[in-house]
């Protein structure tokens, strides 16, 4: 139960951060070329930034699927002894 709140938790917080780099990115560049046309220099172009890549979503199993799985498991753990 910990886990999964600390995870559902933990990627919405990671997902705000990368947001924020983003944002604190651009906002630089914005900064910077401003500075530079203050100075007399042409604006400078940055290279296309990275895309964050989505994760493919955790599926979900009902309990009579874990049931079955952990029955098999322990089938397999005392077919082995």
């Amino acid at each position: 139960m910990f886990e999964l709140l600390k995870r559902a938790f933990t990627t919405r917080y990671v997902g705000m951060l990368e947001g924020e780099v983003a944002r604190l990115r651009m906002e630089n560049r914005a900064l910077m070329n401003s500075l530079l046309g203050t100075a007399g220099f042409p604006p400078v172009e940055f290279a296309e930034a990275v895309k964050p890549v989505e994760l493919p979503r955790m599926r979900r199993r009902s309990w009579q699927q874990i049931q079955r799985k952990n029955e098999s498991e322990a089938a397999r753990a005392s077919a082995g002894e």
